[in-house]
């Protein structure tokens, strides 16, 4: 006789509602630094302003770009350093997409949502589809496993690189 495992319901999902202002983000990236012993600088704080300011996914190539625009003496060094705080304390996600550039996201303050990539253009659209996520439940409830975290990329032609390609 087969032995069927046992697997919970799906939990509902917790969706935050706002996106955190940088001034949320430096309180707890400073909270997470004091932890550390380790001190704020007037550097990181415009980073993490500029950073939590900005919308999309930035490289640290763009965000330097941006930063720069409101201090010329921050250098790179100093960004991609941020940046690794950022993303260790949380605060902040590393995106990996097709393009080969590291690309920083928000991780506060927003719920989970998935990525359309456009190899064309490099567009990076955000969708949200209660569907797929319940299917993804479903599948590994079926197989008895327990999705600690997950990401969804769809790489393809976004419309406006579609209507740029010749018509077959």
């Amino acid at each position: 006789m087969a032995v069927r495992s046992q697997t919970p319901p799906p939990k509902p999902r917790v969706r935050p509602t706002d996106a955190a202002t940088p001034a949320e983000a430096r309180t707890r990236l400073n909270e997470w630094i004091a932890e550390r012993g380790l001190k704020a600088t007037r550097q990181r704080d415009l980073i993490v302003d500029t950073f939590f300011s900005a919308t999309g996914h930035l490289s640290v190539d763009e965000l330097l770009s941006k930063v720069q625009d409101r201090d010329e003496n921050i250098g790179a060094a100093t960004v991609y350093r941020t940046m690794k705080i950022l993303a260790d304390s949380g605060l902040a996600s590393p995106r990996h997409f097709e393009d080969g550039q590291t690309r920083y996201e928000a991780a506060i303050g927003r719920h989970h949502h998935d990525h359309l990539i456009c190899t064309s253009c490099h567009a990076i659209i955000e969708f949200e589809n209660e569907r797929i996520e319940e299917l993804q439940d479903l599948v590994a409830r079926q197989h008895g496993f327990l999705v600690t975290r997950h990401k969804l990329e769809l790489y393809g032609l976004c419309k406006v690189c579609q209507a740029r390609q010749p018509k077959r």
